[in-house]
């Protein structure tokens, strides 16, 4: 198979009892030897049953980015990530993309108006939406956070969070259109500071039980889905899915009514997540942390960086990836080497070359901070099919520096 090595790896007790083996399946060449150790790690649990590496894999809290993970009767809070139920979401625009310059000024005062970026930010009239009316008492840390979830609803994090218009380019029919070249708008965001709470709150619990772990195994402490604790978390997880589908939603309704238009195609997915699946006949959770669900058949956004294509794929359904495929092109220097490296004179070299209008954005986002995605999407042949192709041209993140300012402001 493309790009495939498999690792296999023993299961031991705490008394080194030798129980088992298991294994799990890189995909992709060069991978960053961080991530490879955190995923040895990682199926070295005794909950865990089976694991996946994606292309886009890096360095992240326990599970890596791009990590995929089942586990038996548990849960494992940070292997679902920080900012639970981060997503991708493409609605289509009835606009061939030949008008574009056309209507350029008005995507921009759409964004610039209709979306809010950044750590803290909120509305101070509340966006209303049915998944505040749902239960969020079970849990006392989900029910401390539902006003303040309210106020963030409708707005993006900062980091890699984005809202962008571009060209989608559909070389068949497919996605319910023919083929051609269509404006399309896109964005990327997740559960905000309630999912980042209670990420802190649950995995913190996680650990306490688990004393034996020790660093660094302890951020892949686990909670136990036949006790009140695993189902309370999983719970706040779906509640938080919920809320970042909702977020999306009202963001592309208010940018869509302000242009006067309708989507004529939507997709969307989550890629910080668990869900409940079987291996065989045996029930399991898989955790995909940044990484793409790709079932045979499903539909999928797997973005590049601010001035680097994304692409709509299509799931094949391969095993030995647990279904899963990246979720991006996944970053290859850390932030603050980007920042030490490169300046906002690079940034704008390359966002001319691509034709890269930007709003805002910190320069850690620069796109060669991240790995070519042309590669990636190579490297993960075997796990879904290309549909259609998207270009970035007019995007806005999380102006820079925003998180120090408002430090200085406390």
């Amino acid at each position: 198979m493309n790009c495939q090595i498999q690792a296999v790896f023993l299961k031991k007790k705490s008394t080194n009892r030798m129980t088992k083996k298991a294994k799990y399946t890189i995909f992709g060449k060069d991978l960053d030897p961080a991530a490879i150790s955190q995923m040895e790690d990682a199926i070295s649990l005794p909950v865990s049953v089976k694991g996946a590496l994606m292309p886009d894999a890096h360095l992240g809290y326990g599970l890596p980015i791009g990590g995929v993970l089942a586990v038996k009767d548990a849960i494992i809070p940070y292997a679902v990530g920080v900012d639970i139920a981060c997503r991708m979401k493409m609605s289509v625009l009835p606009i061939p993309f030949k008008n574009y310059q056309t209507h350029k000024q008005v995507f921009r005062q759409a964004l610039e108006t209709q979306t809010k970026f950044g750590v803290g930010e909120e509305f101070s009239r509340p966006r209303q939406h049915r998944v505040m009316d749902e239960d969020w008492t079970f849990s006392h840390v989900v029910k401390s956070l539902k006003d303040k979830a309210h106020k963030q609803l409708g707005t993006s994090g900062s980091g890699n969070h984005f809202a962008e218009f571009g060209r989608l380019y559909l070389t068949q029919d497919d996605i319910g259109l023919t083929a051609g070249e269509y404006i399309a708008f896109l964005t990327h965001s997740g559960s905000r500071g309630a999912g980042a709470r209670i990420a802190d709150h649950y995995s913190n619990l996680a650990k306490r039980l688990h004393p034996e772990l020790g660093k660094p195994l302890n951020n892949l402490a686990w909670l136990d889905m036949k006790k009140g604790e695993g189902i309370e978390y999983f719970k706040a997880m779906e509640l938080m899915g919920r809320y970042a589908s909702a977020s999306h939603e009202i963001i592309h309704t208010a940018v869509l009514s302000f242009l006067g238009e309708e989507s004529i195609a939507t997709i969307e997915n989550h890629h910080n997540f668990a869900w409940k699946e079987k291996i065989g006949l045996h029930s399991v959770i898989v955790h995909r942390k940044g990484a793409t669900p790709a079932d045979k058949g499903v539909l999928g956004i797997i973005p590049g960086s601010m001035a680097d294509p994304g692409f709509i794929v299509r799931g094949l359904g391969n095993d030995d990836s647990l279904n899963s495929a990246a979720h991006g092109a996944g970053r290859q220097m850390s932030r603050n080497a980007a920042m030490k490296r490169f300046s906002f004179k690079d940034l704008q070299k390359i966002l001319q070359k691509k034709e890269v209008t930007l709003i805002s954005a910190g320069l850690d986002e620069i796109p060669m901070a991240y790995k070519n995605i042309e590669v990636v999407m190579d490297q993960q042949k075997d796990l879904v099919e290309t549909v259609a192709k998207f270009e970035p041209r007019l995007v806005k993140m999380a102006p820079p520096g925003r998180k120090k300012r408002r430090k200085k402001r406390k």
